[in-house]
């Protein structure tokens, strides 16, 4: 059902990968829910079942819970390798608050498979997931965003695979590094709109994946001592799609913290060299 009230008075923004508490989608929506937005919310719990670090385990009734935006927040899941579910998300945050202002594409599909393990279906969906619908929904909003309304944001969202090698992530990487290379050319595209369009790498953040092990050791390569946290990512995406906002374009930020990258590749490279063939 429509709520028209939304469209004067609050910006209406459509957050994706939002599917697990724990996760940077999930602080994202909160926080422009805090900021007084009405948010659309999507993800797709299917994937993070197939992930080591599982679904929520409160499911989507504890989204809803934990985020409590009322009449200003609405939830669907939506597979994006469905080449029409970007289309139809625009669409419904449009039907269900009178307009979008505002999209986040967060979500992404993971995907942990060398040179010698990816293959030709992990190569597709990751491409369909991670790249081709970042486009489309970018597509969607521009053809759906009313031009009298200002501030049209756009926040699309890359990895590390542009700052250092991610070979045991083939697939992954690819589609990554061509949501970075797209960005500039989106943004000049939609720039005479006065809608602006960047880019997020937030380098490893903690939403728990990692294994104990994993997280001691990546944490010392912060100057900080600690991982990235949602929040933080929240906080960067509520600048960029605010106001304040209104000069940067076709720019890719690399929130991370000063992560010293190039001390695990140098510690993952000298342990291989001490291997036996």
């Amino acid at each position: 059902m429509s709520n028209p009230m939304f469209s004067a008075d609050r910006r209406v923004a459509l957050v994706t990968g939002v599917s697990r508490r724990a996760g940077i989608g999930f602080a994202i929506a909160k926080r422009l829910l805090a900021d007084g937005m009405a948010v659309f919310a999507t993800g797709w719990a299917p994937h993070d079942a197939e992930m080591p670090w599982g679904r929520d385990p409160g499911g989507e009734a504890a989204l809803r819970q934990a985020l409590a935006g009322g009449d200003a927040f609405a939830y669907e899941p939506a597979d994006l390798v469905d080449p029409l579910a970007s289309a139809a998300l625009v669409d419904a945050t449009v039907e269900r608050f009178g307009a979008v202002d505002i999209v986040v594409a967060n979500h992404a599909r993971s995907s942990h498979r060398d040179l010698d393990a990816v293959s030709v279906e992990e190569l597709d969906r990751c491409w369909a997931v991670n790249a081709r619908a970042s486009v489309l929904l970018t597509q969607a909003f521009a053809r759906r965003h009313d031009d009298r309304r200002p501030h049209g944001r756009i926040v699309l969202f890359t990895s590390g695979q542009h700052i250092a090698p991610m070979a045991a992530e083939v697939a992954y990487a690819m589609s990554k590094g061509a949501v970075h290379q797209i960005t500039g050319s989106l943004a000049d595209h939609l720039a005479d709109r006065g809608i602006t369009v960047n880019c997020v790498n937030p380098g490893p953040t903690d939403t728990g994946y990692a294994t104990p092990e994993n997280a001691r050791r990546v944490a010392r390569l912060f100057p900080a001592g600690r991982w990235g946290r949602p929040d933080d990512v929240a906080e960067l995406v509520a600048w960029l799609v605010s106001p304040n906002a209104a000069w940067i374009t076709g720019q890719v930020l690399n929130s991370e913290g000063g992560f010293r990258r190039w001390v695990q590749l140098g510690q993952e490279r000298a342990g291989a060299a001490g291997r036996a063939p």
